[in-house]
């Protein structure tokens, strides 16, 4: 008897899991200048795209910020501009904190003029920017393998090791960091600075976004959007690698379920709504 129990409550779960899709919701046209990353703002309802404008490692201060609305239309295509390479970013107060290959910037959201950056010293390639649980800021350093911390004004490294191998994807759920790196899912305790592997992916993790009750979107850059599950279940649910159409650093409208996702060297941003959760 238990055994068909576990059957049915397997046969359950597999139904659950098969019912996630991602509906399109609405695209841009190819107006963006290699877009990496994407960050909606409930309190305004803007969307912020990070614009590389360039090779992904160029000082070329052709870098720029573009302002959307939730349906998608172009506010202002350079809200603000002069940076290198901006990829993550983050929102804390009335700032956005963008990386700049080996600084951070922060940047006045009334008027989109830079404030001040941030040097790091030491880092190699800035990427994915996250505001952490203890309210400090936290750069993934892909090149160094590696995650910053902004603390009393200045950047220096909280945690360097192997699990961090390709570090990328940044976010966090109550009290923990979650970290994206090559081929698995961490979460990072800030307070003690120990990492757990709570998920393995075929790839490196670009965007992520958790959903909650153990619940993760995660993109890995080249095209392939993942949803993770708590009991170690996964399944794609979209992959556009083949279309050469990627999926770098998505952002989230959480009370409408849409993913939004910047497609790098395919200039746009794409709408998607995830149904069935």
């Amino acid at each position: 008897m238990k055994r068909i129990y576990l059957i049915f409550i397997t046969m359950l779960f597999s139904v659950a899991v098969s019912a996630q899709t991602l509906q399109p919701v609405w695209k841009t046209q190819h107006v963006f200048k290699v877009p990496e990353s994407v960050l909606y703002l409930p309190k305004t309802g803007y969307i912020y795209v990070s614009n590389v404008n360039g090779k992904p490692a160029a000082r070329d201060g052709n870098g720029f910020i573009s302002l959307l609305n939730q349906k998608g239309e172009i506010l202002k295509l350079k809200w603000a501009v002069g940076l290198n390479a901006p990829k993550g970013m983050a929102i804390k107060g009335k700032h956005l904190f963008v990386s700049d290959i080996d600084r951070l910037a922060e940047i006045d959201l009334r008027t989109g003029k830079i404030v001040r950056f941030f040097p790091a010293p030491g880092a190699k390639f800035l990427n994915d920017v996250v505001v952490g649980p203890d309210g400090k800021i936290y750069v993934t350093d892909t090149g160094l393998g590696a995650v910053f911390i902004l603390q009393s004004g200045k950047l220096h490294v909280w945690k360097k090791d192997p699990l961090l191998k390709g570090a990328n994807g940044l976010a966090t759920w109550k009290d923990i960091l979650l970290i994206g790196a090559n081929g698995h899912l961490l979460e990072g305790n800030p307070k003690t600075g120990k990492l757990y592997v709570i998920a393995r992916v075929p790839r490196g993790i670009d965007g992520l976004v958790p959903l909650g009750k153990g619940r993760y979107i995660v993109s890995d850059w080249y095209g392939e959007i993942r949803l993770i599950y708590q009991q170690g279940e996964q399944r794609v649910l979209s992959n556009t690698t083949k279309e050469h159409i990627n999926a770098a650093d998505l952002g989230f409208i959480r009370s409408k379920k849409i993913i939004l996702i910047p497609t790098f060297y395919d200039n746009r941003v794409i709408a998607k709504k995830i149904t069935g959760l």
